[in-house]
């Protein structure tokens, strides 16, 4: 403090230091223990500081708020004590975020299993030991205790590779991928030109990234659409969808990572166009999901059909 200011409470002496602070925010933060004068804590707002007094203020970061329970209409495939596998639809947010703070999967579960999931994971992502891409459906697994959670997330870090996991995704792609059946290896990193995308790169940025695909169909007799099934052996952010359009194949509704293919659209007749633009989303499902249960070690298997927009764009492309 100024050694020419003159004595006042201490919360109106901070509010005139910390002009970006609210008084509220700071007479919190004195009651908290977060202020010191001359080194000691002090608790009191009216406690007068004069001149020369050495004040400090700790502000912690701002703890995110706690999302609400909300009432939604999940498919639950599997539930019991441990852990719950939901089958995701296409549009639905797993975890709460800038612009998404509602009508996410978190807000649905909390309703759900009520104080279950309280503090696991954190209070964003309670439970959440994976995620699904807004505009991705399939079958998501959820932990609803400590124990559960961190089984789960062991399983997951170790990609399968000593246990049991299996993640499988079916995915429409522009063109026909060959060979037909091959697997990709590119490590993927936060694009440096865009920072909401995903991209291949080749320096020690990038984190080991390989799918598993094989070419389950070809759709249309002009081979413009595939369709094809991609397993996991890593699990990145968008690691799918980039790596598909990495090798010129990317899929059908993917605005992000498949913009230069709209061109591909028009080549489509008027009813496939038509069912491409009805499912307006990534032509992505998780349709299988199989790992060991945290407890008791049984292996579990789900599988989910794909969902009718995609059928229907499938056999838009086979007439």
């Amino acid at each position: 403090m100024p050694d020419d200011a003159i004595p006042e409470r201490l919360d109106r002496a901070l509010a005139r230091a910390f002009p970006d602070v609210s008084r509220a925010r700071l007479q919190d933060l004195i009651r908290s223990g977060q202020v010191r004068r001359d080194g000691a804590v002090v608790l009191d707002l009216s406690v007068k500081v004069g001149p020369g007094a050495d004040l400090s203020v700790t502000i912690p970061e701002a703890a995110p708020p706690t999302p609400k329970a909300e009432t939604l209409d999940l498919v639950v495939v599997y539930e019991d004590g441990d852990l719950i596998v939901i089958d995701k639809p296409a549009g639905l947010v797993v975890h709460p975020a800038p612009g998404h703070e509602s009508g996410t999967l978190v807000n649905g579960l909390i309703a759900h299993c009520g104080d279950s999931l309280s503090g696991i994971g954190g209070v964003r992502r309670p439970g959440i030991v994976h995620r699904l891409d807004k505009d991705t459906s399939g079958l998501l697994v959820v932990a609803k205790n400590d124990r559960a959670h961190k089984g789960l997330t062991e399983q997951f870090a170790d990609h399968g590779r000593t246990g049991p996991l299996e993640r499988v995704y079916r995915a429409l792609v522009w063109g026909v991928p060959e060979p037909r059946v091959g697997t990709i290896e590119a490590a993927l990193a936060r694009s440096q030109r865009n920072r909401e995308k995903i991209a291949v790169v080749r320096d020690e940025s990038g984190r080991e990234a390989i799918t598993h695909y094989h070419v389950e169909e070809v759709l249309d007799p002009a081979g413009l659409v595939a369709l094809v099934r991609c397993e996991l052996e890593t699990g990145r952010t968008h690691q799918i969808r980039v790596h598909m359009s990495h090798r010129g194949h990317p899929l059908l509704g993917d605005a992000v990572y498949g913009s230069a293919f709209k061109t591909k659209a028009s080549r489509l007749d008027e009813e496939a166009r038509a069912a491409l633009q009805a499912l307006g989303r990534q032509a992505l499902h998780a349709c299988v999901l199989g790992f060991a249960h945290p407890r008791t070690g049984e292996e579990l298997y789900f599988e989910s059909p794909l969902p009718p927009e995609m059928t229907a764009l499938m056999d838009s492309l086979r007439r």
